[in-house]
C-alpha cells in the first residue's frame, strides 16, 4: 500500500496563535538546574488535608469512583457547592445552575465557547491570569486588552472600558482577586461594570479562584450576589487554591439556568464529566474545610509580608504594590537594573520598559530564581515580574538571598 505524505497548508489553523504558557515555559527552563527555586508557578506548597484524603479513601472502599458522573457533577456534590454558595449570599439551584468541571480552565473553556462565536470580541482588563488570551483564541475570539492602572493600586477606570466596547464585544472577563497583582475590585468598580454590560449587552465572567486568600480585610463582593444579574454573570472557584488540590482539577461555576446549560453542552464535549475520585475530594473540602482554609491564609499572610520586606529592600531594582489577596506580588524592574548586564545587551522594550522575559531568563540563569515574566499577563504587564509567596519562607528567603548577593546588595 502507498501511503503519501500530509500536506501541512491547512492543518494546525486553530492553534497557530495559541502558545504554551509562559509560566509552564520558565518552569521547564528551571528544571534544567538542579538546585533551582521557584517562585513562578501558582502550586500552594502544602499538601492536600488529610480530611479530604480520607474523604477520598471511603469512596475507594465504597467502590463509587470507577464510573462516569453525571455531566453536571454528583448531585450529593452540587448541595453541597449550593450550600456553600448560600452561605456566602448567592443563591443558585443545584440541580439546573451549578456545573462541576475538571478544573477552572476547563470550566472558562466551556464558557467562553459557549457564550461567544468565532470574530467576538471579549475585554479583559490586565495584567491578567496568562492563559486567558489562550483559551479566546482557541475559540476564535479576540482579547481586547484593557489596563489596570498601577499608580491607582492596579485599579480599573470605568471610561477605559466604554471605549474598549465595540459592536463585536460580548463579554468582559476578570479575575478577581486579581492574578498577578493581588488586587482586590471595589464593590463600586464592579458595579460600575454591572451598570456597563447592562447598558451594552454582555455577560460578565468572573474567576475568583483567589477570594478565600484576602489578608486586610473582612468582605469580599462578588457581582454573582445581585439576582438581577444572574442572566448576566458567569461565576467560576476552583478548589485548587483553597485546598491545596491543584493536581486533583475540580473546580465550578454557576450561573442562570439557560446559561448553565449551554456550558454543559460544550464541557460534556469536552470531558464527560469532572473527574469522580476529584469531586470526592471536593465534597470533603466543602464539608469540613473551612478551618483549613483559614490556616492557609494566616500562614500566606505571614509570607506575603516577608515577601514584601525583601523586595522592598531591593529597592534600586523593583518597586512594588502591596497585593492585598492572593499568592504573588508583582513588582516593577527598574532602570538601574541594566548596569548589571553586559553593555552591548538590549534588556530595553521599544517604549522603554525592562524587557521582562529577557530579564526572567536572565535571573534563573544567574541565580537559578524563577519568576514570570511580566508580558506574559498582558502587554501592562511588561517591565514587571510576577513571584509567588505560595512557596516556603525558606525558599522564599534562599531565593532573595541569592538576588542580593547579584544585586550586591
Amino acid at each position: 500500500m502507498k501511503y503519501t505524505a500530509l500536506t501541512k497548508t491547512h492543518m494546525f489553523e486553530r492553534t497557530k496563535n495559541i502558545n504554551l504558557s509562559a509560566i509552564k515555559q520558565i518552569e521547564l527552563k528551571a528544571s534544567e538546574y538542579p538546585d533551582a527555586i521557584s517562585l513562578a508557578q501558582g502550586i500552594p506548597d502544602f499538601d492536600t488535608p488529610e480530611f479530604i484524603k480520607r474523604r477520598v479513601e471511603r469512596a475507594l472502599k465504597r467502590g463509587v469512583v470507577a464510573k462516569y458522573s453525571l455531566s453536571p457533577g454528583l448531585p450529593e456534590l452540587r448541595e453541597l457547592i449550593e450550600e456553600s454558595l448560600e452561605e456566602e449570599g448567592m443563591y443558585y439551584d443545584w440541580e439546573k445552575e451549578i456545573l462541576v468541571t475538571a478544573g477552572s480552565i476547563e470550566g472558562i473553556t466551556a464558557t467562553v465557547m459557549a457564550i461567544t462565536n468565532p470574530g467576538d470580541e471579549v475585554i479583559i482588563p490586565e495584567p491578567t491570569y496568562t492563559s486567558y488570551r489562550e483559551v479566546l483564541s482557541l475559540a476564535g475570539c479576540k482579547a481586547v486588552f484593557v489596563p489596570l492602572d498601577e499608580e491607582k493600586g492596579w485599579g480599573f477606570d470605568i471610561e477605559r472600558f466604554k471605549k474598549a466596547i465595540t459592536e463585536k464585544t460580548r463579554a468582559i472577563f476578570y479575575c478577581n482577586p486579581n492574578n498577578p497583582t493581588g488586587t482586590i475590585y471595589t464593590r463600586e468598580q464592579l458595579l460600575s461594570l454591572a451598570d456597563l454590560a447592562e447598558e451594552n449587552d454582555l455577560f460578565l465572567i468572573s474567576d475568583e479562584v483567589y477570594k478565600d486568600f484576602i489578608y486586610d480585610q473582612d468582605d469580599f463582593f462578588s457581582l454573582a450576589e445581585i439576582p438581577k444579574l444572574r442572566k448576566r454573570v458567569i461565576r467560576i472557584f476552583s478548589f485548587s487554591k483553597a485546598f491545596a488540590m491543584t493536581g486533583w482539577r475540580v473546580a465550578y461555576l454557576h450561573s442562570d439556568e439557560e446559561n448553565v446549560r449551554e456550558i454543559t453542552k460544550v464541557h460534556d464535549s469536552l470531558v464527560t464529566c469532572a473527574p469522580v475520585i476529584s469531586q470526592y475530594a471536593a465534597m470533603g473540602a466543602l464539608e469540613i474545610g473551612g478551618e483549613k482554609v483559614r490556616i492557609f491564609r494566616d500562614e500566606y499572610k505571614k509570607r506575603r509580608d516577608l515577601i514584601c520586606e525583601r523586595v522592598g529592600a531591593l529597592k534600586d531594582i523593583f518597586e512594588f504594590v502591596q497585593p492585598d489577596s492572593a499568592y504573588y506580588i508583582f513588582p516593577k524592574i527598574l532602570p538601574k537594573v541594566k548596569e548589571f548586564f553586559e553593555k552591548d545587551t538590549q534588556i530595553l522594550t521599544g517604549n522603554g520598559r525592562i524587557d521582562s522575559r529577557k530579564f526572567a531568563h536572565w535571573l534563573l540563569d544567574q541565580t537559578q530564581v524563577a519568576t514570570v515574566p511580566g508580558v506574559a499577563f498582558g502587554p501592562n504587564g511588561e517591565g514587571h515580574i510576577r513571584m509567588s509567596f505560595g512557596r516556603r519562607k525558606e525558599d522564599i528567603t534562599e531565593a532573595f538571598d541569592r538576588m542580593n548577593r547579584l544585586f550586591n546588595t
